[in-house]
């Protein structure tokens, strides 16, 4: 696993949880790691990063529009 350190200002109200969780659940929502992944940057279970992810305003189900559209085209089609 890759290793960065970043200097942020002292910001009372963001621990760093916080950080972790804004970090991996920003990362989960735009695919760039998976489930999996996001919750080891988190250092959580894959269970517990789920529940989780409604608190900072991601949804477990990474299902974009036009997945959605392109599935109701194709179940339109074999209809």
């Amino acid at each position: 696993m890759r290793s960065i350190t970043v200097k942020l200002p002292e910001m009372s109200d963001l621990s760093e949880f916080d950080l972790r969780m804004m970090l991996a659940s920003k990362l989960y929502e735009q695919r760039k790691l998976s489930l999996g992944h996001a919750a080891e940057v988190a250092n959580l279970s894959k269970r517990t990063f789920a529940e989780l992810l409604g608190v900072y305003g991601v949804s477990l189900f990474n299902y974009s529009e036009e997945d959605f559209a392109h599935d109701i085209a194709t179940i339109n089609a074999c209809i």
